[in-house]
C-alpha cells in the first residue's frame, strides 16, 4: 500500500510540483481535506524552515492520525541580501502592490514586476540566485520529519517561458539555458528545490 501523505497547500502550483513527484515513487499525495474551511496561520516566521514547521503543527491538527506535508519555499537573490526570501509570496503586496477587488489573481506578475524593479541596473554575473524549500511533516501536531533542497540560478532581465508558476519566468538555468518555465514538469521534478526536498525526504518516510 502506497504511504499516503496530505498536503497542506492551497497552491495549485505547489501541489502540481508535488504530484509530480508523487508519481515517481511510491506515495499517495492528496491535499488536505477541508482546507479552505481552515483559517491559515500566520507565517511570521524568519526562516523557511520555521514557517513550515508552524504550518505541519498547525495543519495536521485538522486531520488526526494522518501525516501531515507543509512547505515553506522561495527565492533568496544575492545581489538583494537574501531577498524576498521568507517573504517571497508577499513580495509586492508588502509594497502596496497588489490587485484591484473583482480583478484576477496577478500575484505572480506582481512579485515579478517588483524583483525586476529592485534589480535593475544590476549586471547579470551579480544576479545569482537560487530557490529553496523546507519541507516538514507533521502528526497530531508533532513534528517528524524535515528536508530541504535548493537549485542555483540566474535572475535574468525578462521572463522566459509559459510554464511554472511564481518566479520561474525569470529564473534562469545556465547548465540547461532554459528557465524554470521553459522546461517540462519531469525534468523540473530532477531538479528544482521542491524535486530536491522530497527526494532528501524520502528515506526518513521509509521510501
Amino acid at each position: 500500500m502506497a504511504l499516503r501523505l496530505y498536503v497542506a497547500t492551497s497552491s495549485q502550483g505547489k501541489l502540481r510540483d508535488f504530484r509530480t513527484a508523487a508519481l515517481a515513487h511510491a506515495i499517495a499525495l492528496e491535499p488536505l481535506p477541508g482546507l479552505d474551511a481552515v483559517a491559515a496561520p500566520e507565517e511570521n516566521g524568519a526562516t523557511f524552515e520555521a514557517n513550515a514547521t508552524l504550518k505541519a503543527e498547525y495543519y495536521s491538527r485538522f486531520a488526526p492520525g494522518e501525516l501531515v506535508l507543509a512547505d515553506d519555499s522561495g527565492l533568496e537573490v544575492d545581489a538583494l541580501d537574501g531577498a524576498p526570501g521568507v517573504r517571497s509570496a508577499r513580495y509586492a503586496a508588502d509594497a502596496g502592490l497588489v490587485d484591484l477587488p473583482g480583478a484576477n489573481d496577478n500575484t505572480d506578475v506582481w512579485n515579478n514586476i517588483m524583483l525586476l524593479e529592485k534589480l535593475a541596473g544590476i549586471p547579470a554575473e551579480k544576479r545569482t540566485a537560487r530557490y529553496r524549500c523546507v519541507l516538514v511533516t507533521a502528526r497530531d501536531g508533532v513534528v517528524l520529519h524535515k528536508a530541504e533542497g535548493s537549485v542555483s540560478g540566474v535572475i535574468l532581465e525578462a521572463p522566459r517561458g509559459t510554464g511554472g508558476f511564481g518566479y520561474d519566468p525569470l529564473f534562469y538555468l545556465p547548465e540547461l539555458q532554459q528557465t524554470m518555465a521553459e522546461i517540462s514538469l519531469e525534468t523540473k521534478l530532477t531538479l528544482s528545490h521542491r524535486g530536491r526536498a522530497i527526494a532528501a525526504l524520502l528515506p526518513a518516510l521509509g521510501v
